[in-house]
């Protein structure tokens, strides 16, 4: 160990300046845990804005919903690819910097958004300048940040950080919403650009990339970790993880099942519930506030999920989730009404604990797997994901225009529900293939 590592090791039982006299109250790991948090409440309330312009820009410029909807797709399709990338661009120039230049570019691009005119404008500006950003700060952020400064409390802080989308929604949707009715959508677009500027301060002043940089151990760590890789490309050590993982048969079923979370949350309800509410008289603000009340049961049901994932096996709970999600969706086109009913409010709730409940335990299952190489994995994972969601975006959009209705995408995500299930079956009677990684 050289000397710039030495401060990282356990302290001495005795000396003059014995560790604990010097040990903070709280572990710095809380402080960047609480800054991870307030990014990713951010991002997730930037990705939310589009499924409340829908309607305001079909009247303004005339756009089909299947147009408009093809900028949320290549956002989605972006913010999956941006991720396995994001998260070697993080070991090799740091988390602050990439975090910071992800929510400058976020607010870029949704300020751009005011001057459209044209459908290409849009993609440009809130499909890809908005993708490119949110991607940076996607799931394998939250895996990156867990798997440095934690050992303890893994899953929960995972879950925690997952919810922190739901939890944005919670504050920009019903906002947004509100910004749209009364002074249209433009207002709604300033706003998340100038949060995204704003998110950008605690990251500068507050975040660190390591323990070791304030002589710490990872919290609920009895040892130092090991060294991190220097050296490698981050194009190229994101593409060897890539294909020593696609040697692994869990890499598949994990990443298949995960495209179809994908295609059933962000890709169908999270763009799509909004406008199918209105379909059946819901007002804009009122299906806002029931996809917001999505968010709080998946902040409850998603803190849960990092819970259970410390406790119980993950395969299984994944299992669990899917089954239960997929029967909720074949119902709700039985749910919807013209005015705010119990039988929607129940799908909501039970729809909302099971939201992104499955982040945790995927997560687990890409560290039980792939081991140091997780948050990458986890990042193309993660892709397949944004892939699944933005297939579905776009497909929902051209069905509603084709059909006048979104009742054949409820059911068939329903049923793209009960293959996830057997993916998770098949995973779970593999036994775990750990992929080393190459040296540096």
């Amino acid at each position: 160990m050289n000397e710039t590592e030495a401060p990282t090791g356990p302290p001495a039982p005795t000396g003059a300046l014995p560790a604990p006299a010097r040990a903070p109250r709280v572990h710095y790991a809380w402080v960047v845990a609480g800054v991870s948090l307030l990014v990713l409440l951010g991002s997730a309330g930037f990705r939310s804005t589009p499924s409340l312009m829908m309607d305001a820009l079909h009247i303004e410029f005339g756009w089909s919903m299947g147009t408009i909807s093809s900028a949320s797709s290549v956002n989605l399709t972006l913010y999956g690819l941006t991720a396995p990338f994001a998260a070697a661009l993080m070991d090799r120039f740091g988390v602050r910097l990439v975090v910071v230049c992800a929510l400058l570019t976020i607010s870029v691009g949704a300020g751009l958004t005011m001057l459209m005119r044209e459908p290409w404008q849009l993609v440009l500006c809130w499909g890809v300048l908005v993708g490119l950003g949110s991607g940076s700060m996607a799931g394998a952020f939250a895996t990156t940040i867990t798997g440095r400064w934690f050992r303890a409390r893994q899953g929960l802080v995972t879950g925690v950080l997952t919810a922190a989308g739901a939890a944005g929604n919670l504050v920009f949707l019903p906002l947004g919403a509100w910004l749209v009715e009364q002074h249209g959508w433009r207002s709604a677009v300033v706003v998340v650009s100038l949060a995204a500027s704003a998110v950008a301060v605690p990251v500068l002043l507050l975040m660190r990339e390591r323990p070791a940089e304030l002589g710490l151990l990872p919290y609920g760590a009895t040892e130092p970790p090991p060294a991190p890789a220097v050296g490698e490309r981050v194009l190229v050590r994101s593409l060897r993880v890539l294909r020593e993982a696609a040697r692994a048969r869990a890499f598949w079923l994990l990443a298949g099942s995960f495209a179809i979370c994908g295609a059933t949350t962000a890709g169908l309800v999270g763009t799509h519930f909004i406008p199918a509410a209105h379909d059946h008289g819901l007002p804009v603000t009122t299906a806002a506030g029931l996809l917001a009340l999505i968010g709080v049961f998946d902040v409850i049901g998603t803190v849960a999920s990092g819970w259970f994932t410390d406790r119980f096996d993950a395969g299984r709970l994944l299992i669990v989730y899917y089954g239960l999600r997929g029967l909720s969706l074949l119902l709700l086109p039985q749910l919807f009404a013209g005015s705010l009913e119990p039988p929607i409010l129940a799908f909501v709730i039970f729809y909302g604990l099971d939201w992104v409940a499955t982040v945790p335990p995927t997560v687990a299952l890409c560290r039980r797997h792939f081991g140091e190489d997780a948050p990458i994995v986890f990042g193309w994972a993660l892709a397949c994901h944004q892939i699944g969601a933005a297939v579905v975006a776009g497909l929902a959009g051209f069905a509603r225009d084709a059909l006048g209705d979104y009742d054949l995408t409820w059911y068939a995500a329903g049923g793209l529900c009960a293959v996830a299930v057997l993916l998770c079956l098949a995973l779970r009677t593999g036994t775990p293939e750990r992929t080393a990684p190459a040296p540096s």
